[in-house]
């Protein structure tokens, strides 16, 4: 499979015409696409590239000539950098590979081509022989790390220089070949037990280096990329998970691996870790610092020297260090946290097979698949995935599933063996999970056969198991895709291309007015760092930051930060039942048995005497997987409240007792010595009853566990003394009910099930099957589990009650007076889930139920749907008249298209038919997810397609579940909440402390919080941008500026405490039908951002000009008395001495002046405006920081202006102007305050309607596609369907795309 690349000889590569090197090019531009881990969520194409010397030197040329600004450009950019100094290969010759997801995001990463020396081209191939080459004396063995297997490559790979050198061989006699082994005999042992002596010609060793193949590889995202001749691509190397057949697992990979061929494999897999490396503080900081914001930052800090504003620079560097480390300590955290998460127990002692039988002790670091690990009898923690072949364990997979219920995992049939009995078929870890054991996962305990170790194959080391997928998950997380940032980016080039106006204006401006060149380079550049604020990034974090410290007070913390704002969008959650919605546990409320194919009365209970021998009770005894750990009964809550509530005692064979036997002892049940009659009877009735209850006992002798898949578990028991042995099922009703003879089920079997699921009983259906005598214990263990499960009879249902939790009718009332629609999505029976969601508030009363009941083509006929409505269900089978017409749903149109609950109607189906739609009706899919509520027996891949089919409507879906089987679900939604604390909760970007699906109005709010917050910043931030560029461009005009210590007070001491103390507004008390926009580009923002700008334009403009027009006004000099009195001949006199250090910039003027405090309280006015609070906040008054700061700088700003203080206009570089010229100020800002308040008001009430009017808005559809679709279906008369009709899916003739043509029969 993964063979040798040969590499052509510069002589013949000098020999290829300039013409066919064109072909060779032409070829290779024409060629196929390549992928790696084709049709994979990791999909990506490869590009080859290899390094080219002149484009490299063009480069270096270019990177000196730009100061190195070239060099950080193909740092950010990768696909650039490899474009820029490789040139376009094939892959099989390529030394760089380019590659580029599929997905949406379309990213770039490359990764340099490696090269290692290998015996043999696959790890599962038989190197023949497996030699040890020997130089000077020295077994040089096999290379296992990466770097060792570098320098081999040097070694025996020839190089690019093809230098020739010459040695005389000579021969010295020895007898050995190593110093360090034994001379007696001088032998290697190999991997195929051949012996292979030290050779002494030299001809032989030529011959053996020329065994080593070079073998071609790269590393991207901890994931080795072996070269694959047969494919001509990079493929990674699979362990025994894929392509292994089940037969070949025993027959061909049970014995073990030799010591030669276990390090021949290791070389390919590398050693067996999930290695989370915490990156030094040097690397991170390097990283940190070469983005691309402080890579400005640092433009502008050698800008701002350059131009002696020593002081803010200085600021920007702490500001700018004290980001840096934060963000350092933030990451590293988060490193280290993880690394210890996975670091627990990953390195442990196990004991291994060899091929002679012998049982070696490694460290778990070296198991390499292929090896044979034995499981200790006490257990261990799983360091890779491995697939049993004896005996069995009891697992806690809570690492994986999130649930804590220990799991019984069994060795995996030999096909071989039993061929008639279980066919063979491929090897999968899910498909075959009952009997793999996880890496990461705890094996509590073991039993086994007498002599025979409990064996486990190892199939899947290192990153390549399901805990190191999970990690490569939260290492390298998909990129989040929100608007927000989309726009945030846009903006920022908005503000980029101002800049760039305010940089042609200032170049030319200057250069009319004769400035010198320095002067002209330095503010040209000084009006970029202007426009595009330094501190924007500190300022958008600090609002998620504020909330992630709200919601860690309220127990639900976030690994994922950026996903708080997202959350802010939510406008659908998908709910888990059980444990979620409901309890956790369940009661018994009774049972209701089956005789003569009639149902009894209801019972109470199963524990009476009556009942003690019957096969009903036999059935609840023995059919679960019920296990003891330490003395304690654990397993399935629902098999634990079976079996208590019958009272029976469960037994166990102890290690002593199986190690005596050939055959596992049998799991024992039987009736408790207290069990007796209510009544008190004789003494000799008593001990009558106690030999019974002593006497009568079952032993489970074999189990068919649990399958999700078939909704039902099965075991062969036998009672103590019989000869005959019984099967006993249980499950899900309707499956039971069809594995029965139809004579012994209850002809209103449907009715009575109806009548419990309605109710929001969980039913269980039991079932049993005496077995023919000539069965014998040893025929039961190779029995398939087909012949068992059928002509069963069928015996009863079990009544269990799940409960509402008391939260939930609340929570979801909260949800939907918010618009925020609530679907639920369970592994339970779908009526009974139509029940829960009736009885929470989900499905109104006098809404309707439409299930949707989907069948895949069958014998000629084409796929359809069966539409029936819940509540008729039952009349459709009767000769009941056609449904009155007023039952059928009315359409209802709201104001809002946000209000989805514009039609009474809900679609409910179940996984079956989910998958049928998904593959057959694709054009119905987003009709059946817009009202679809209820999706009962979901698997938990169809959980996550469901989730995906929602957000193809544009929907911003968040998923609440318990973490059992929600994994994929939880991390696919836009905000997934688990409500389990386990170690599955990594997936999940929230978890929740409290197991309450309160806490998700709760983040919902603070989202939409911290998104109204990020939304203000940005704003501000935009506008303070703005503002000053406004102020400095006007100054410019006048060959002035702002004076260092006025910008540093500007930034410092007005800017930074405002954005950080107006990002304090906690969330508003409760959830408002609004939402709050996505986006930056929209109406209404725009609308707010750009109003302001022009206000503050407006009224800088004003003061700047109306200054000039006054009786006193004279340009300023150090001479200048614009004031009366004796204040302001000080403050002249004081200027007068310092006159030579402020000319060459001009700052001291009259306009300046007047524009610093027009501009200072602009900043705090557009503040106040942007602060906004109620729907979505709390209000900024009660802020108690934000209102301190802004009172604190208004009164420090009035004062200074009202009442001048020598020492401060010094520090400022302000000049003394006329008390009239302040008080006219006063006005100023006064009436600019005013007009920003009263028209950001405006904007609030009247502004969506005025943009609707201005640009015809009503009459477009609506951007979202949920709604477009919604506005299709009111005015669509066949929807939704009528009741007791069937939608076909007609294959058209042309069978293009494999798409369907729907038609809908009565």
């Amino acid at each position: 499979m993964y063979e040798i690349c040969p590499h052509t000889g510069s002589s013949n590569r000098s020999s290829i015409s300039q013409v066919e090197k064109f072909h060779i090019i032409l070829n290779m531009e024409k060629e196929e696409k390549k992928y790696v881990n084709k049709a994979e969520e990791d999909e990506m194409e490869i590009y080859g590239y290899d390094l080219c010397r002149w484009k490299l030197v063009l480069v270096a040329v270019g990177v000196i000539c730009s100061g190195g600004f070239l060099l950080l450009l193909l740092y950010w950019m990768p696909q650039w950098r490899v474009k820029a100094t490789c040139k376009r290969t094939t892959l099989k010759d390529c030394g760089v590979v380019l590659l580029r997801t599929t997905d949406e995001f379309k990213i770039w990463f490359c990764a340099k081509v490696r090269i290692m020396p290998s015996l043999g081209a696959n790890p599962f191939q038989n190197p023949n022989p497996i030699i040890h080459k020997v130089s000077n004396g020295h077994a040089v063995h096999f290379s296992e790390s990466a770097e060792e297997n570098k320098n081999e490559s040097k070694k025996y790979l020839p190089d690019e220089f093809k230098i020739w050198f010459c040695a005389k061989v000579r021969i010295m006699p020895s007898l050995g070949a190593n110093p360090f082994q034994n001379p007696n005999p001088i032998i290697h042992k190999v991997s195929n037990g051949h012996a292979v002596h030290f050779s002494e010609s030299a001809e032989e060793n030529k011959n053996e280096s020329k065994k080593y193949l070079p073998i071609r590889y790269f590393t991207h995202h901890s994931v080795k990329y072996f070269w694959n001749d047969s494919v001509q691509s990079f493929d990674v190397v699979r362990g025994l998970d894929e392509s292994t057949f089940c037969s070949a697992i025993h027959n061909e990979h049970s014995t073990g691996l030799t010591k030669g061929m276990h390090d021949y494999r290791k070389a390919f897999y590398g050693v067996n870790e999930i290695a989370v490396k915490v990156p030094s503080i040097f690397k991170l900081l390097v990283k940190e610092v070469l983005n691309p914001f402080y890579i400005f930052q640092l433009f502008s800090v050698i800008l701002w020297i350059t131009d002696e504003y020593h002081y803010y620079a200085l600021a920007i560097v702490i500001m700018s260090v004290i980001s840096i480390v934060s963000s350092l300590y933030t990451i590293r955290k988060q490193y280290v946290m993880l690394h210890d998460m996975v670091a627990a127990h990953s390195i442990v002692r196990v004991s291994v097979c060899r091929g002679n039988q012998e049982i070696e002790e490694i460290l778990s670091t070296d198991l390499v698949p292929g090896d044979t690990m034995l499981i200790p009898s006490n257990g261990t923690i799983m360091p890779c995935d491995a697939v049993l072949l004896s005996g069995t364990c009891i697992v806690n997979e809570s690492m994986l599933t999130g649930e804590s219920v220990p799991v019984t995992k069994i060795n995996l049939p030999n096909p071989s063996e039993y061929p008639k009995a279980v066919g063979d078929e491929i090897y999968s870890p899910e498909v075959h999970k009952r009997h793999t054991l996880f890496c990461g996962t705890n094996v509590i305990q073991t039993r086994f056969y007498t002599g025979e170790l409990v064996k486990a194959l190892v199939v899947r080391t290192g990153f390549s198991t399901a805990k190191g997928q999970l990690v490569r998950s939260i290492l390298y997380p998909k990129p989040t895709d929100f608007k927000l940032y989309r726009d945030a980016y846009l903006f920022l080039l908005s503000l980029v291309v101002v800049a760039g106006v305010g940089f042609l204006y200032t170049i030319v401006h200057s250069i009319l007015n004769e400035v010198p060149a320095r002067t002209i380079i330095i503010e040209s550049l000084d009006i970029i760092t202007i426009t595009v604020p330094p501190a924007l990034p500190a300022a958008m974090t600090a609002g998620i930051v504020y909330a992630q410290r709200r919601l860690k007070k309220i127990g639900i913390f976030c690994i994922s930060p950026q996903r708080i704002n997202i959350c802010g969008q939510l406008n659908l959650v998908c709910f888990d039942k059980t444990g979620t919605l409901t309890e956790d546990g369940l009661d018994l409320w009774g049972i209701q048995r089956v005789e003569n194919a009639c149902f009894l009365l209801p019972e109470e209970t199963a524990c009476s005497e009556s009942l003690l021998k019957s096969e009903f009770v036999a059935c609840m005894a023995t059919c679960h997987s019920l296990t003891k750990i330490e003395g304690v009964l654990s397993g399935d809550p629902l098999d634990l409240k079976m079996f208590e509530a019958i009272g029976w005692i469960l037994e166990e064979a102890t290690e002593e007792e199986t190690a005596l036997h050939n055959q596992i002892m049998p799991t024992v049940v039987r009736p408790s010595k207290q069990l007796s009659p209510e009544s008190k009877q004789a003494t000799d009735q008593e001990m009558e009853l106690f030999e019974l209850s002593t006497g009568y006992e079952i032993g489970i002798v074999r189990q068919f566990p649990f399958s999700s898949v078939l909704q039902r578990m099965c075991v062969i028991a036998r009672v103590l003394g019989e000869k005959r042995m019984d099967a006993y099922m249980k499950g899900a009703p309707e499956v039971i009910a069809s594995l029965c003879k139809q004579e012994t089920v209850p002809v209103d079997f449907e009715r009575v099930l109806e009548e419990y699921t309605k109710q929001g009983f969980r039913v269980i259906a039991l079932a049993h099957r005496k077995l023919e005598s000539k069965l014998t214990w040893h025929k039961v263990q190779t029995i398939s589990r087909d012949a068992i499960e059928s002509n069963m009879d069928f015996m009863g249902l079990i009544i269990m009650q799940n409960k509402l939790k008391q939260e939930t009718p609340s929570v979801l009332e909260d949800l939907h007076k918010a618009n925020i629609r609530t679907v639920m999505v369970t592994g339970d029976n779908m009526l009974t889930a139509i029940s829960v969601a009736r009885d929470c508030g989900m499905i109104l009363p006098q809404d309707k139920v439409i299930i949707a009941e989907a069948l895949p083509p069958k014998d000629g006929q084409a796929a359809r749907i069966n539409w029936h409505y819940a509540d008729t269900l039952a009349k459709c089978t009767s000769s009941s008249p056609a449904i009155n017409s007023e039952d059928i749903p009315v359409k209802l149109v709201h104001e809002s298209l946000e209000d989805l609950q514009m039609t009474k109607y809900h679609f409910a189906m179940n996984g079956k038919s989910f998958a049928v739609i998904l593959e057959h009706f694709q054009d119905l899919v987003p009709k059946l997810v817009l009202h679809g509520t209820v999706f009962a027996r979901m698997a938990p891949d169809q959980k996550t397609q469901l989730v995906e089919a929602l957000q193809n409507v544009d929907y911003y879906v968040g998923m609440c579940g318990d973490g059992a089987n929600d994994c994929g679900a939880l991390k696919r939604a836009h905000g997934g909440i688990s409500l389990s604390e386990l170690e599955a909760s990594v997936a999940s970007p929230f978890t929740s402390r409290t197991p309450s699906i309160s806490c998700v109005p709760k983040l919902i709010r603070e989202g939409r919080a911290a998104l109204i917050t990020s939304f203000c910043v940005f704003k501000f931030m935009a506008l303070y941008s703005i503002i000053q560029y406004i102020t400095v461009t006007l100054l410019y005009s006048i060959l002035s500026n702002l004076g260092d210590f006025q910008f540093l007070f500007i930034d410092l001491a007005i800017i930074l405490v405002v954005v950080f103390t107006m990002s304090l507004n906690p969330a508003w008390t409760e959830l408002v039908a609004r939402r709050p926009p996505s986006g930056l580009i929209s109406g209404p923002l725009l609308c707010s951002v750009l109003s302001q700008i022009i206000i503050c334009l407006a009224f800088q403009a004003l003061g700047f000009f109306w200054v000039k027009q006054q009786s006193w006004y004279e340009p300023w000099t150090a001479d200048s008395d614009a004031c009366n009195g004796l204040d302001a001949k000080n403050t002249s006199s004081a200027h007068h001495g310092n006159e030579t250090i402020h000319d060459e910039h001009y700052i001291k003027n009259y306009e300046n002046t007047t524009l610093f405090f027009i501009s200072s309280f602009q900043y705090l006015i557009v503040a106040i405006v942007f602060s906004k609070g109620k729907p979505f906040r709390q209000p900024c008054y009660k802020n108690f920081l934000f209102v301190l700061s802004v009172i604190v700088l208004y009164v420090f700003i009035f004062f200074i202006m009202l009442h001048p203080v020598e020492p401060i206009d010094e520090f400022l570089e302000l000049v003394c102007v006329p008390p009239e010229w302040r008080l006219r100020i006063v006005i100023i800002v006064i009436l600019n305050a005013v007009v920003s308040v009263l028209t950001e008001e405006a904007g609030d009430r009247c502004g969506v309607c005025f943009l609707s009017s201005l640009f015809g808005c009503r009459e477009k559809t609506p951007k979202a596609k949920y709604m477009h679709l919604a506005q299709e279906l009111l005015v669509d008369p066949e929807w939704p369907p009528k009741p007791r009709t069937t939608t076909e899916a007609k294959v058209p003739s042309s069978q293009e795309n494999g798409s369907y043509q729907i038609i809908t029969v009565t």
